[in-house]
């Protein structure tokens, strides 16, 4: 008998959502993201699903277990699309906050570094 895809038996995933804008720390903000996918701490998932409503996307949204929003500015862009699709509970982190600052951000391996540690940090701390 096949598996069901989505068993009861599964543990909610943790969700990341990051900027993944035109400028640096968006490029960090996302490159970050998927670096946490690849170590295990979390899946990133599609914030422009989150933003156009798309029902499976947002199924899978609301029984996420933990959520994480990466945004590379004080914009807030990726913060913002998840309030105004009525998600209010999540961690989040701000590039801007860590000392990168827009147009002067090196995508380097320390930066991304630098963002997935604290990444994986506010999801821990949301447990």
């Amino acid at each position: 008998m096949p598996e069901k895809e989505d068993c009861a038996c599964r543990s909610a995933p943790k969700l990341i959502f990051a900027c993944s804008g035109a400028a640096d720390v968006g490029r960090v903000s996302d490159m970050a993201a998927r670096t946490m996918t690849k170590d295990g701490v979390g899946s990133m998932f599609c914030l422009a699903g989150v933003g156009g409503r798309v029902s499976k996307i947002m199924d899978r949204t609301k029984a996420a277990s933990r959520i994480l929003a990466i945004d590379g500015c004080s914009l807030g862009c990726a913060k913002q699309c998840l309030e105004f699709a009525g998600f209010k509970e999540f961690g989040y982190g701000r590039l801007d906050l860590l000392g990168m600052e827009k147009g002067e951000t090196a995508v380097n391996p320390a930066n991304i570094a630098k963002v997935s540690a604290e990444g994986s940090r506010i999801l821990d701390s949301s447990e």
